[in-house]
């Protein structure tokens, strides 16, 4: 089950088994000057960032999973098989019944099992070029954000890490950014297009009190860059040898970002915990990662209780409990207050018509039938 079954580069799409991971297709793509965007960070398989309907750092670009998968074949609870767009159909767009597809995207193995996942897959830009950028406080940084996308340069990534983050990454990587708010910034396009970008972005930066650029140019500058940001989470970990950390995420409107992540850090701070904080700003989502010394209870219930605030403060402000982490066995109590009785009701009818026995991942989204 690790094949790439149907490839059509003609028609930028690509059917994949679930052993085939985002590295592994993008090695193959790459000889005929194609790719998959969509970088979770980790290695994963397709079809489980299909379950999980995963994100990352170039969401704010190409969007997520949910927006670039075409068709699903599902294994259902009782054994037969479905495809949610039909037998091999791989249109861009349908608007035949119910998008069967989204149903399934992001639904955490809970309603079958994702046997292929069909993708939409892109052209390898011409150019691509990196950029870090400090800033004098989080605001000033999600100022620049908002401002970039509003004036709608077609950045590619644009990631935030604060400065508890960035302190981390230094020491860890053996970097010497400045030790504050920092954008993360890529640009894609034609070598004139992305020189367009870059200088307009900049120009922003400047005027929200953000420091010269600092670019990577090169494949390995900018895979170290990125590498840096992407393996942030062992970076804070051997940053506190015997520690563990809860991980967690929220996605709120874009212009509620920098008030939720500084009552966050101000919740963090009086706690004393270290918990620094990052995200994929493009489209309002940030994580924490809040570290505990699992011989001190104490310290874990600190971290539950910071998680539980986050998540809270995130709803009153019309955003959702997770942006991309889902739901599984943490975040269940939040799921409710976010869609209300009527909308759990609704999702477990489903859930019980294709699956009357809970045999799917069980325990997961929703406590009971």
């Amino acid at each position: 089950m690790d094949q790439i079954v149907d490839f059509n580069p003609e028609d930028f799409d690509v059917t994949v088994q679930p052993g085939v991971t985002r590295k592994g297709l993008n090695h193959f793509l790459k000889d005929h000057g194609l790719w998959f965007p969509v970088d979770p960070g980790a290695d994963a398989s397709l079809c489980g960032m299909t379950a999980t309907s995963a994100s990352g750092t170039n969401a704010v670009r190409y969007g997520t999973m949910r927006e670039n998968v075409l068709n699903t074949e599902i294994v259902l609870a009782d054994g037969r098989i479905f495809c949610t767009a039909g037998n091999g159909r791989r249109s861009k767009k349908s608007s035949a019944g119910f998008n069967s597809t989204n149903l399934f995207v992001g639904s955490e193995g809970s309603l079958g099992f994702i046997t292929k996942t069909t993708l939409k897959i892109y052209g390898i830009p011409e150019t691509m070029v990196s950029a870090v950028c400090a800033f004098p406080t989080v605001k000033a940084a999600v100022d620049v954000c908002v401002q970039v996308l509003q004036s709608n340069i077609p950045i590619a990534r644009i990631e935030l890490m604060d400065e508890v983050a960035m302190e981390m990454c230094n020491n860890h990587n053996k970097l010497d950014y400045e030790v504050a708010p920092t954008l993360f910034l890529e640009f894609h396009g034609t070598e004139e297009s992305v020189k367009s970008q870059a200088k307009f972005a900049a120009e922003i930066a400047d005027y929200n009190g953000g420091s010269q650029f600092r670019w990577a140019y090169e494949t390995e500058e900018r895979n170290r860059l990125w590498e840096a940001r992407h393996g942030i989470y062992w970076t804070v970990l051997q940053s506190n040898p015997g520690c563990r950390a809860i991980v967690t995420d929220v996605c709120v409107p874009i212009t509620c970002l920098p008030d939720l992540i500084a009552q966050t850090k101000s919740d963090i701070q009086q706690s004393g915990i270290i918990g620094p904080c990052l995200g994929h700003v493009g489209d309002g989502n940030f994580h924490t990662f809040l570290v505990f010394n699992p011989n001190k209870p104490e310290e874990f219930k600190k971290a539950e209780n910071l998680a539980s605030r986050m998540a809270k403060r995130a709803l009153d402000l019309n955003g959702t409990c997770t942006g991309e982490h889902g739901i599984g066995i943490g975040k269940m109590a939040y799921l409710e207050k976010e869609m209300g009785p009527l909308g759990i009701e609704i999702m477990k009818s489903i859930k019980r018509t294709l699956d009357p026995h809970w045999l799917m991942n069980p325990g997961k989204i929703f406590s009971s039938a």
